[in-house]
């Protein structure tokens, strides 16, 4: 797949930088398995363009970096709609995003909601616009995101925290996120650009070899949440055909609050 049969993302490289864009904002950047299957051939691309020493994942229009996956789609097909393997590849996402031997920045310009808020947390540092809202939602719509979603963010801001955004579903301001720790720097949003562009200089003036030791080092103390991932995506897919799971996502795309009680046994 080349970049100009991207339908979902763009991708354009400028001075070193790469920028990966989700471009589904009529859908508030939610993936669908294209999106995510474009995602991971772009993230190979900059991987293997000795050019780019940085990459950038943001997302397109105003509203939203990402919201994680397409819930009208799961609703309507029952997936996320067809891929080019038949398999639906967030997993796979995942992880070339972590094994990209190059730092990769989460420019947040929006909602970085559930799989999109896990996105964030994979990339190696997050810049945020000041109008950007942090928060996990799969509790509310009947899944889960266990593996990294919940190991790195308790690494990263501690396990109350984590557990709270988790087990609350709130949503949080971007200066909240940065005195967590989930967040490097807030800035306002028309900046947001310019500020990545800025720190992605500075990264591309250092030795790229030491830099993709050391991020293979940060990433060999969390390598076992992968296989924590994997168990989690085995019992998402039983769990996502359940009646308990299926009202997670009817009472979401019909706008109203789920009724989870009569699930709740011992």
């Amino acid at each position: 797949m080349k970049p100009e049969e991207f339908t979902d993302i763009s991708y354009e490289v400028e001075s070193g930088l790469a920028w990966i864009t989700i471009d589904r904002p009529d859908r508030y950047n939610a993936f669908r398995a294209r999106t995510v299957d474009e995602l991971v051939h772009a993230f190979k691309l900059a991987w293997a363009d000795d050019a780019v020493g940085v990459v950038a994942l943001t997302g397109a229009g105003e509203k939203a970096f990402c919201t994680g996956g397409d819930q009208k789609q799961r609703m309507e097909s029952g997936d996320y709609g067809p891929s080019e393997t038949g398999l639906f590849e967030v997993d796979a996402l995942h992880r070339v995003i972590r094994d990209v031997p190059k730092p990769v920045i989460a420019a947040v310009n929006g909602f970085a909601i559930g799989g999109g808020h896990v996105l964030h947390l994979l990339c190696d540092l997050t810049i945020s616009a000041d109008s950007a809202v942090f928060g996990q939602n799969g509790p509310r719509v009947g899944s889960f995101d266990a593996g990294f979603g919940t190991g790195l963010m308790a690494r990263a801001i501690g396990e109350k925290r984590a557990r709270e955004i988790w087990f609350l579903c709130r949503k949080y301001s971007p200066e909240q996120a940065e005195a967590w720790g989930l967040v490097n720097k807030v800035v306002p949003a028309a900046d947001l650009r310019s500020e990545v562009r800025a720190w992605a200089d500075e990264i591309l003036r250092l030795s790229p070899t030491a830099l993709k030791v050391l991020k293979q080092s940060f990433n060999s103390d969390t390598e076992h949440f992968a296989g924590v991932g994997q168990m989690a995506y085995s019992s998402l897919k039983l769990f996502g055909e359940s009646a308990e799971a299926q009202e997670g996502i009817t009472a979401f795309n019909e706008k109203r609050q789920p009724e989870f009680a009569q699930y709740r046994t011992h």
